[in-house]
């Protein structure tokens, strides 16, 4: 198993510890402070209730998690080792003098600082080329940024293993091949700092009426298409020129105060903390994260259901990992015909679940009705032959509600072909967690030409390969409840 070391305990390093951890990789820590095992335990609470229903596709068994007392001790056999210790340039150079006397020549050692330059982390150190800038976003275990920065001394295999790497924890390395201060998602945040903060100390606005300016406006609008790409639409037909030659003297005119930035001291301080305690002091600060999790795990859920942004990403990170967790996508796939198909392994994500605390209703047709679309991918009813103009309309579905469960429960789907002549699809769904059996399905499904909107036949292969699962899955005895009508004794 692959392990990760993480030097420096704090709330990103927390989660660099969680974000490996629950993608199987061994954790070893390594913090001087004594609350530091406390403190990531509670990180990871957040990040076991969150991280996991983000994904359609389980993650991994988690990897072992230690702490050690020595530096030494936490780098032995790490191929990926995350500096995360507090902003002092200093520092960080001692700390790199030890990791580098202890750790693997061939580890990747990634900073989390948000303005140093690789170049500045590198200077005097007898192997540069392992030192490069991982700089992410907080909760780490969540947001998939990684700004990876480096410098002519990092060869290419480092930067390509980095990618990797990163890319392999379901991240996003944008890779700054120019070092700056702050490298670049910093800036924009420093710039919309500074303009926060004479906006409060001239009486403009409070802390929770520019918070709310954001997140009521294009905070959401950036979140889903960035800065240019924004701005390109703002153009309509005409595009980016037009909104340039539209918009483009403002950059002339006093909006801002960006280079004129308001003395630091401790009557601004005063203020903003006030104002802040008055926004959302009443609420614990733990239950504040866990409310920011709740949120932007319900934001990236809805990215990925139109494929676009963190939601895409995340997307095809589970569909690189269909085949771990045991999901085919065609019946050649299949090892065993005669036994029922895995067409859903995934975790009960947070917004599955209602008043009662546990799944929804809903959700359980909605989990169904994906099992389905898995088994016609796995007949080769795909999108392509979709596209084509056919596919499978639901004309009767029954649900038996067996058990409960409850958000962060880890469920399988496995589905049975009943009837798979003609235009008929009859297919049976057990819903299971562990070995304990939540619920069923029994779905009716008729081959539609959309052209039309009509009953029509299948393609032949469609309609064979559903006849070769029906044939091998008829040996099985005949499930309990089939062919029930609701209320009927069992």
């Amino acid at each position: 198993m692959k392990t990760a070391a993480i030097i420096g305990g704090g709330v990103i390093g927390g989660g660099w510890a969680a974000r490996f951890l629950l993608n199987g990789w061994n954790v070893r820590v390594f913090d001087p402070d004594p609350e530091a095992e406390r403190k990531i335990s509670e990180v990871l609470y957040n990040a076991r209730r969150s991280l996991p229903g983000l994904g359609n596709v389980a993650l991994p068994a988690e990897g072992q998690l230690s702490y050690h007392d020595t530096i030494a001790g936490a780098v032995k056999d790490a191929e990926w080792i995350q500096e995360s210790v507090p902003e002092r340039l200093d520092l960080k150079q001692k700390v790199y003098g030890e990791l580098q006397a202890h750790c693997a020549p061939d580890a990747v050692i990634g900073s989390s600082t948000s303005g140093f330059k690789p170049s500045q982390l590198q200077e005097g150190r007898e192997a540069p080329g392992q030192i490069v800038v991982t700089h992410p976003f907080n909760p780490v275990y969540l947001l998939p940024l990684v700004e990876l920065v480096t410098t002519a001394a990092n060869p290419a295999g480092v930067i390509e293993r980095a990618r990797e790497i990163i890319s392999g924890l379901g991240m996003y390395p944008l890779h700054l091949k120019k070092e700056i201060d702050a490298h670049v998602a910093d800036r924009f945040l420093e710039a919309v700092w500074r303009e926060a903060l004479w906006l409060v100390r001239d009486g403009i606005a409070t802390t929770e009426e520019i918070d709310n300016a954001i997140r009521y406006g294009f905070g959401i609008r950036w979140a889903q298409m960035g800065l240019f790409d924004t701005y390109r639409v703002a153009g309509g037909e005409a595009g980016m020129k037009h909104f340039m030659a539209q918009f483009g003297p403002c950059l002339s005119w006093p909006w801002t105060k960006l280079m004129d930035v308001p003395e630091f001291n401790d009557e601004l301080v005063d203020l903003i903390a006030g104002q802040s305690d008055a926004q959302s002091g009443h609420l614990p600060i733990r239950k504040m994260e866990q409310i920011r999790d709740d949120n932007l795990v319900g934001m990236m859920r809805a990215l990925g259901n139109n494929d676009w942004g963190a939601g895409a990403l995340q997307n095809a990170h589970d569909k690189g990992r269909e085949g771990e967790a045991g999901l085919v996508r065609s019946v050649a796939d299949l090892a065993d015909l005669s036994q029922p198909v895995l067409t859903q392994c995934r975790t009960v994500p947070l917004d599955w679940t209602d008043y009662n605390g546990h799944m929804t209703e809903s959700r359980y047709l909605d989990a169904f009705a994906q099992s389905t679309d898995r088994l016609m991918m796995i007949i080769g009813c795909d999108a392509e032959y979709i596209a084509n103009g056919g596919s499978y309309f639901t004309a009767e579905t029954h649900i038996r509600h067996i058990d409960e469960v409850h958000a962060g429960d880890p469920i399988q789907v496995r589905t049975r072909v009943i009837m798979g002549a003609g235009k008929k699809m009859h297919l049976w769904h057990e819903m299971y967690s562990g070995e304990r059996l939540l619920a069923t399905g029994e779905h009716m499904l008729l081959h539609v030409d959309l052209a039309t909107r009509r009953s029509a036949p299948p393609a032949p292969h469609i309609e064979a390969n559903l006849l070769k699962l029906a044939e091998a899955h008829s040996a099985l005895p005949a499930p309990e409840g089939l062919g029930r009508a609701i209320g009927a004794p069992r």
